[in-house]
């Protein structure tokens, strides 16, 4: 008989076998469970499981008891299916983990059917919020977030205190998990709760999905185990969505919330271009009809503002040459008739 489970690591084998249980060889309509359906936190077709339970007046679900050997977990109802190598898809949840030793939570992705064999052949994916250090498993600290794939040793792990943030304070915190199949990577984010999302993940990892799962159906669910100690672990909200993206229109994950508006953006992008070029042809007009308007004001202001002020516009000089005047003396004569001799 092949060993069914891998107790490398209690703790997160646990919170897995937890989810394994409500999943092996039968369909989840036949298990006893609970849906959120009238609540604008949680996607209508989330299911509770284990200890998990709504708290205060259902605002938020509880998923481990402040007891010890306590776990739940809350589960989207729908399988997912990655054989068609286009289907990514986009996780966000808030969430809060209390003081104390336990192991945090962890999103896991696994196949909903089979012997569910933990090995080799075992293809889960997990995002670990981890509060315990484990050296068996090369754990960084006791306030990481890591990222699983059918190994309990973490294949890429990252420090939250650098984000000067802890884990099992008891402060409610959020986080982002973006699966783009077009770039083959999956991309952690982590923040406080009010705190928008973060452009840079705290964690990135190339897998292929369609390639680990094929056309399994895969189940996806938020799972926690406090082992030894009394640490609580509660979610406030959680949406997760299935996208398809064609292979052309991404390289890198993007935001999930502009997913699905690419060709709207790229037609926004080239109006964008085209406004910017239209403003500059503006511009360059606008100047050469102001130069064109101060040349016209001041050739005209030189021709009307000189006549008002009595100036001549144009003085045409001619040459004065000096005139030679002569002057003569002329005798007059007048003859009297009575008189025999003449007068002068």
């Amino acid at each position: 008989m092949a060993e069914i489970f891998n107790f490398r690591r209690p703790s997160f084998s646990l919170a897995v076998i937890l989810f394994a249980l409500t999943l092996i060889s039968n369909s989840i309509s036949t298990l006893s469970f609970q849906t959120l359906t009238n609540n604008p936190n949680f996607d209508s077709k989330t299911a509770l499981f284990g200890d998990a339970e709504l708290a205060d007046d259902g605002s938020y679900v509880r998923l481990t008891r402040p007891s010890i050997s306590s776990s739940g977990m809350v589960m989207h109802a729908d399988p997912l299916v990655f054989a068609d190598p286009t289907t990514s898809f986009s996780s966000e949840f808030s969430f809060s983990i209390s003081p104390g030793d336990g192991d945090g939570l962890v999103l896991a992705l696994v196949p909903s059917g089979g012997s569910f064999v933990l090995s080799d052949a075992t293809r889960f994916l997990g995002v670990e919020f981890d509060t315990r250090m484990d050296v068996n498993v090369g754990d960084l600290n006791a306030n990481h977030v890591g990222i699983n794939v059918n190994d309990f040793e973490s294949v890429s792990v990252s420090n939250v205190t650098a984000l000067n943030l802890v884990l099992n304070s008891g402060e409610r915190l959020k986080s982002w998990i973006d699966y783009e199949a077009s770039s083959k990577r999956i991309e952690v984010r982590l923040g406080k709760f009010e705190d928008p999302r973060p452009n840079n993940p705290v964690l990135a990892y190339a897998i292929d999905l369609a390639k680990m799962w094929g056309a399994e159906e895969v189940r996806v669910g938020i799972t926690s185990f406090n082992s030894n100690s009394t640490q609580s672990c509660s979610v406030y909200s959680w949406s997760f969505r299935v996208r398809k993206v064609r292979n052309s229109m991404h390289s890198m994950p993007v935001d999930p919330r502009n997913v699905g508006k690419e060709h709207g953006e790229s037609v926004r992008t080239e109006k964008r271009g085209f406004c910017l070029l239209r403003m500059i042809g503006q511009l360059i007009f606008a100047t050469a009809c102001a130069a064109l308007v101060a040349f016209m004001v001041i050739f005209m202001w030189m021709i009307f503002g000189n006549v008002r002020s009595g100036s001549p516009v144009f003085t045409a000089k001619s040459a004065v040459y000096p005139g030679d005047f002569r002057y003569e003396k002329f005798d007059v004569v007048v003859v009297e008739k009575d008189g025999d001799d003449l007068k002068k």
